[in-house]
């Protein structure tokens, strides 16, 4: 049975004999500690769950004692316990101040009657707890919010993002330190879930982390450790979402969990068990479900008890009250509209050279708690192509801040699915093309589960958003030249490392990937002659798969359980051995064995002298004006092509440049100074010429501005003029920019959909004003252009009306079916028809119509 929380009250230099009756009246529901001196009370700080100070003097308080208090929002009341002196008013804080009095004194009068003396102190003590008592609800970053209950032992991190934890870190609200000896860390022991996985481009919920930090960092599961009280993680939210984070965690703790899970992945009988062998010693012998280390609490219209006197309750989508003996607050996770979730840690912004054959772009080198670094990740360039090597929970961030759109990401390899590889994966289905996915059967597998978990689909939608490559185990796999070989690698989940070669001539260079390896000592201590152990001749071929020589190595040091060791490499032969996967200083030993990489380097292993970029925009022309004759638009594509630094304004409202961009690579802001809107434009998208192309793409009057490194074709003005004329382009170009232009105003098309395909679903769009076409109508998609739509439930009645930019259909499209209910339409309503097999084939697209079926599109 789990011990009653009771919030402790921090009395210095105040002999544990004196405040007798201060005992008699809080011991009841608080824990009073008493030290001597300032030093004592540090390290009662440090161990967390004080919610008050009082101190015992008449003199100033001793400021490092204050900062210490400050730092934790923690009142300070100053008190004589001898008799006769009043308490000064109360110093330090972090607690909302009581309503009737702006200057927060509280006076202790100890007067020489005993009787007097209670009641003062009854009254005081009442005063006391409500101050403890107070929500405190503090906004970390947006759709991320900290509650603060101590008086119920309660601190509830609100929006679950990615690097969440890493933000509470460098915001100082998880903070570490001794406790009898034992290193441990404050923070959350709850987490109130988003209502919706997905926000502004990122998942809202991403609890793996934020678990094993109470769970290990704070020592809630730790043997021994003073934070394992029995009290567990708390998940609060919604059922789909409580679901969904419970099956993800599962996931995350284990990857596949039966032997027949591996069976059906392709893996020998022999090979299976084995493999199952190595999961049950990383699991100290059996697979335990979710609900034995977290606890849930859903949450629907009605308050619910959550702990020790605290109710939730769900006010609406995403918004959520808490209140407490009398009090309350409330939060709203939704983000604003195109408001994105932070990146916790700073990030340069640095020109990536694409011209070479074959090298390895450097995306981080921290883990999952590195509040400085992005988690192990690098990119192989190769031929003009992007392959990303595992997704941390920030790589959209890291592209971004490299001038690369995540459409120039031609695929990505993967090494297994614990967070720090894994969390940004999601985010890469907001694309409008399926990104080729490099894996064997074994990862896919755990990989797929677990992401489908996270997301609440079923298994087969991971083959539609993405373009599945398996690769096979201990082979070279021919990935279009670029040569790639996996290796088992024994991790709680699946995992492999990775070998990539490109051939030079008759030589070749070797880049190896060795994410979340096992340190040697680790490894032999799971063989032995016990049916559970594993046979040294299987430990001995790990071992020699890590040591193979590479031309450059990157390799996970992180210690511990299930990571490696630098002392382990100290004879590898590899020129360049990189270290990787830490949240500590490199130590002397470790800088003699290897290097590491800074952000955004590049190791260049075969130089090239390709021109990737132009070939791009020639690519995208191509597609985009198929009318126009290949040799015509040589013309345009003998343009120059600048890279322009972040921050630079390329096109000011109102204002006719003398040359036209097109996006070839980066992102460029684009802001609206009339209605304060902003969009986010990429690869494909032309900035300035308006009058040339008929109605803006981004608005008449938009200032753009890059975000990090961009690259565009600069077109002369004149040039462009005598393209469209000669060509007779104008007509075509002036209604394709106009549907265009609808497209990208309505939620469906706004964000994360290129250029090229907008121009593709532009070409289908066809104008509907003849409400009889709606019946029996053939699987399509339909978008009000004016007018309403009022949508039909399945008992006929009305389920929502929306306007211009909504759109009604989605199971159709899905189902592939004639419309089943036709909406009913307001007078003078005109509609686009959009009937194109590629619109459920664009991941983004998919998404977010699998996404409008449980949301409104659009009302009005």
């Amino acid at each position: 049975m789990a011990t009653q929380f009771r919030p402790a009250i921090l009395c210095v230099g105040c002999p544990p004999a004196d405040p007798t009756a201060l005992r008699a009246f809080l011991e009841a529901d608080h824990a009073l500690v008493c030290v001597a001196g300032v030093a004592e009370a540090l390290v009662v700080l440090e161990r967390g769950g004080v919610t008050l100070v009082l101190v015992a003097t008449a003199q100033a308080i001793d400021p490092t004692l204050r900062g210490a208090a400050v730092e934790r929002g923690l009142p300070i009341l100053r008190i004589d316990p001898a008799g006769g002196a009043p308490l000064a008013s109360m110093d330090g804080g972090g607690l909302p101040p009581p309503s009737t009095d702006e200057s927060r004194s509280a006076t202790f009068t100890v007067t020489p009657t005993q009787d007097e003396r209670i009641r003062q102190l009854e009254a005081d003590c009442a005063a006391l707890r409500r101050e403890v008592a107070s929500l405190q609800t503090l906004k970390v970053a947006p759709g991320v919010f900290w509650i603060r209950i101590p008086e119920a032992g309660l601190q509830i991190l609100c929006g679950c993002p990615p690097d969440v934890t890493k933000l509470l870190m460098r915001k100082g609200f998880i903070k570490g330190g001794l406790i009898n000896g034992l290193f441990s860390e404050s923070g959350p022991n709850a987490i109130l879930l988003s209502d919706v996985p997905l926000q502004g481009g990122a998942l809202a919920n991403l609890c793996e982390f934020p678990v094993l930090q109470m769970l290990y960092r704070q020592g809630m599961i730790l043997p021994g450790h003073p934070n394992n009280t029995g009290i567990k993680p708390l998940l609060i939210g919604c059922r789909e979402q409580i679901q969904a984070q419970m099956n993800y965690i599962h996931r995350g703790n284990y990857g596949l969990i039966s032997r027949e899970e591996i069976l059906a992945c392709g893996i020998g009988a022999e090979e299976a068990d084995r493999m199952w062998r190595v999961k049950l010693k990383f699991a100290f012998g059996t697979i335990r479900p979710p609900e034995a280390i977290v606890d849930t609490l859903v949450v629907e219209d009605q308050p619910v008890a959550v702990r020790n006197g605290v109710t939730v309750q769900r006010l609406g989508p995403n918004r959520y009250a808490f209140a407490f003996q009398g009090r309350s607050t409330a939060v709203d996770l939704t983000l604003a509209p195109r408001e994105t979730y932070d990146c916790p840690y700073p990030l340069g912004r640095l020109p990536v050279p694409r011209g070479d054959r074959f090298a390895i772009l450097h995306l981080g080198e921290g883990d999952g708690w590195h509040v400085d670094l992005p988690c192990m990740g690098s990119a192989v360039l190769f031929e003009g192509q992007l392959f990303l090597v595992d997704a941390g929970p920030g790589v959209l961030h890291s592209l971004t801040a490299l001038g690369i759109d995540p459409s120039e990401v031609a695929g990505i390899f993967h090494s297994h699915s614990h967070d720090d590889h894994f969390a940004g994966l999601p985010s890469l289905i907001r694309t409008d093309r399926p990104l080729k996915y490099y894996a064997t059967p074994l990862v896919r597998a755990a990989v797929t589960k677990k992401f489908c978990a996270l997301l609440s689909l079923p298994e087969e939608s991971f083959a539609r958003l993405f373009d599945i490559r398996d690769l096979t185990f201990d082979l070279w796999n021919d990935c279009g030249g670029l040569e790639v070989m996996p290796l088992y690698s024994p991790h709680p989940v699946e995992n492999n490392i990775l070998l990539f070669r490109v051939r030079d001539g008759a030589d070749c260079k070797t880049y190896a990937h060795l994410a979340d390896i096992t340190a040697f000592k680790i490894l032999d201590g799971m063989t032995g002659s016990r049916p559970a152990d594993l046979e040294p001749t299987f430990i001995e071929r790990i071992k020699a798969n890590y040591l193979l020589p590479a031309d450059l190595k990157k390799l996970d040091i992180g210690g511990g359980l299930i990571h490696g060791l630098a002392e382990d490499f100290s004879g590898d032969a590899t020129p360049r051995l990189l270290l990787s996967h830490l949240s500590r200083p490199f130590t002397d030993r470790e800088l003699q064995i290897g290097s590491h990489a800074a952000f955004g380097a590049v190791d260049v292993l075969i130089p090239g002298q390709g021109d990737p970029l132009r070939q791009r925009a020639q690519a995208f022309l191509q597609a985009f004006l198929p009318e126009a004759p290949p040799a015509a638009l040589q013309e345009l594509l003998d343009s120059p092509l600048p890279t322009i630094n972040p921050g630079t304004i390329l096109h000011r409202a109102g204002v006719v440049e003398p040359h036209v961009d097109l996006i070839v690579s980066g992102t460029v802001l684009a802001l609206d100074p009339a209605t304060g809107t902003r969009q986010l434009l990429s690869f494909g998208t032309f900035i300035g010429g308006e009058d040339l192309f008929g109605p803006p793409i981004a608005g008449q009057n938009v200032l753009c501005r890059t975000v990090a490194h961009v690259s565009v074709l600069r077109i002369a003005r004149p040039l462009l003029e005598r393209f469209l004329a000669h060509h007779h382009l104008q007509p075509l170009l002036t209604d394709l920019m106009a549907k265009i232009r609808f497209l990208r105003g309505t939620w469906l098309f706004e964000e994360g959909v290129s250029c090229l395909t907008l121009s593709q679903a532009a070409r289908h769009l066809e104008p509907v004003t003849d409400p009889s076409r709606l019946a029996g109508a053939e699987p399509a998609l339909w978008l009000v252009v004016q007018g309403q739509a009022t949508l039909i439930d399945d008992a006929g009645g009305d389920r929502e009306t929306i306007g211009p930019g909504g759109f009604f259909g989605t199971d159709s499209v899905l189902s592939e079916q004639p419309l089943a209910r036709p909406p009913r339409l307001a007078p003078e309503t005109t509609l686009y028809r959009l009937a194109w097999s590629g619109l459920a084939r664009r991941p983004i697209l998919y998404w977010k119509l699998l996404d409008s079926q449980h949301r409104p599109t659009t009302p009005v």
